[in-house]
């Protein structure tokens, strides 16, 4: 008669790409303890000769609440393999999600970007692992803009270290190399460092992680010369001078914050400058001249600040139930819409904060006077550079005792 089982609800079982499993004892005799277990094709090819006979096995594919209906329909522990930890960028975190309270026991391996490093006899005090399985570039983006030394890339069949390295080429990262762990413990294990440019004609292993190593240092000043930006053709002029866009950008107040509209972008120089100040930041720039979608890009891949959704058509055109909800947004241009655009934003939310940059005292006044109407408490800044007009900078966050 087999042993029960202490009551835990999950085992989960990290496993590396040996064609025979590294499982200590412990390990084992769990297996020969248990009667459910769960995983991908790939785990299941490899641990199906150490498993019982009778075994009853929930592959993990498709939608979750399948998966997780058959565990509970199970009515019993169930040992669920996994790739390397589960609890980094792993099924744990999955199960987690989708039953908070249930009791998991955790056996470790370690995870491919640690093996990577390991192999590579790489120092990864400094590492910095993000995902881009089945994820958007965010991450990869952020940490990219801060200039990490090294970064350690969990990849899919979609972002490949091709399509990655196409993405550091576009936007300017080319101070960085790659190197490739292919089938990592494996039979047909490989691991190759190359040049970013090398990799875009190469294939590899679906089964891969890389290591980005920055190999010096590439510094864009603190607020960009206004002379570097791709301006509008013939309006070299119309740009946020850069004392005032720095002035600009302390006044959005953006490191708390997550999520930010730049509405009337323009050349995209608000944006940018906030992108490299806090590149964590989810940043959609909106603009209605058509010019302006191709500068902006242009700006961005200069400016190496990957990550800013342009959308270039009217403000007022838009569904905003599509994009993330701001909690800040910057006035760049409202063609003479000010109060409209106002009332169209706060309708949104009573928590966004809105800045605006007013050389003429109309602006200033329709400002003041549609939001202090809608209760909101408006700062405001001065700031005059050269010979040019003074700007004012209005800061505005509804009255929090309304």
């Amino acid at each position: 008669m087999r042993e029960s089982i202490k009551h835990i609800d999950y085992y989960l079982i990290g496993i590396g790409n040996h064609p025979k499993p590294l499982i200590n004892e412990e390990v084992q005799n769990l297996i020969d303890r248990a009667v459910i277990f769960s995983g991908g094709k790939r785990h299941y090819q490899l641990m199906k000769p150490l498993l019982p006979n009778d075994h009853m096995w929930i592959e993990i594919s498709g939608g979750m609440g399948n998966v997780i209906a058959k565990y509970e329909t199970a009515n019993q522990s169930v040992v669920i393999f996994t790739s390397g930890d589960p609890f980094f960028y792993g099924f744990g975190n999955t199960l987690k999600r989708y039953l908070p309270d249930v009791k998991i026991e955790s056996f470790p391996y370690f995870n491919s970007i640690q093996r990577l490093c390991h192999k590579t006899q790489t120092n990864y005090n400094e590492l910095t692992a993000v995902s881009v399985h089945g994820r958007d570039w965010h991450a990869l983006n952020s940490v990219l803009i801060q200039n990490k030394p090294l970064i350690g890339v969990l990849t899919d069949n979609r972002k490949t270290p091709v399509v990655i390295a196409k993405h550091l080429l576009q936007y300017g990262f080319d101070n960085y190399e790659i190197c490739v762990g292919e089938e990592l413990d494996g039979d047909l294990e490989k691991i190759e460092t190359y040049k970013l440019e090398d990799v875009l004609n190469l294939e590899f292993s679906p089964l891969n992680c890389l290591l980005l190593r920055k190999k010096y240092t590439k510094t864009i000043p603190f607020g960009i010369p206004d002379n570097q930006f791709v301006p509008l053709t013939n309006r070299s002029n119309m740009i946020t001078k850069m004392p005032v866009r720095l002035s600009t950008v302390h006044a959005l107040n953006l490191n708390e914050v997550q999520s930010f509209w730049d509405i009337g972008s323009c050349t995209g120089s608000i944006a940018i400058e906030s992108k490299r100040h806090f590149p964590h930041l989810h940043i959609v720039a909106f603009e209605k001249r058509t010019e302006c979608g191709a500068i902006i890009q242009k700006n961005i891949e200069r400016f190496s600040t990957p990550g800013i959704e342009i959308v270039i058509d009217d403000f007022f055109n838009q569904d905003l139930s599509e994009f993330e909800m701001p909690e800040v947004v910057f006035i760049g241009g409202h063609g003479n819409r000010l109060a409209e655009l106002l009332e169209k934003i706060t309708t949104l939310s009573g928590s966004i904060r809105i800045v605006i940059n007013a050389v003429k005292e109309t602006t200033t006044k329709v400002f003041i006077e549609t939001l202090n109407n809608l209760e909101y408490s408006i700062s405001t800044t001065a700031i005059k550079v050269d010979e040019h007009n003074s700007i004012k900078i209005h800061s505005a966050v509804k009255n929090k005792n309304k």
